[in-house]
């Protein structure tokens, strides 16, 4: 059962992973490109979700061998286990949103 505390957790650290900065308008655009000056493009804040899913990953691997050896206690490996799911089920939800984005650019007209 997820508590409160791990949903606001859970929303935390998406955030981090830049969703927050898509929303801001940029102060200045560079050139005719249209690319905002200092702004992450699509392929660094993909490469920062797939980083953070992957820590959050080993956190819960370092969460399940310290548990194996006694120094922790188990609903600290739930906990940790719980954050990489959600972690992982944003991804992939962010993965089949952009996919269906290119197969709707594909069926337009040129």
């Amino acid at each position: 059962m997820t508590t409160s505390s791990f949903a606001a957790g859970a929303y935390a650290s998406m955030q981090g992973i830049g969703a927050g900065g898509l929303l801001k308008k940029p102060a200045n655009l560079a050139g005719a490109g249209g690319a905002a000056a200092g702004m992450p493009d699509f392929s660094s804040l993909v490469g920062k979700a797939l980083e953070s899913t992957a820590q959050s990953a080993r956190a819960a691997d370092v969460q399940a061998a310290s548990v194996a050896s006694g120094r922790s206690d188990i609903v600290d490996v739930v906990t940790a286990v719980a954050e990489s799911e959600a972690a992982i089920e944003t991804l992939v939800a962010v993965r089949d949103r952009v996919i269906a984005a290119y197969e709707e650019i594909m069926r337009m007209p040129v």
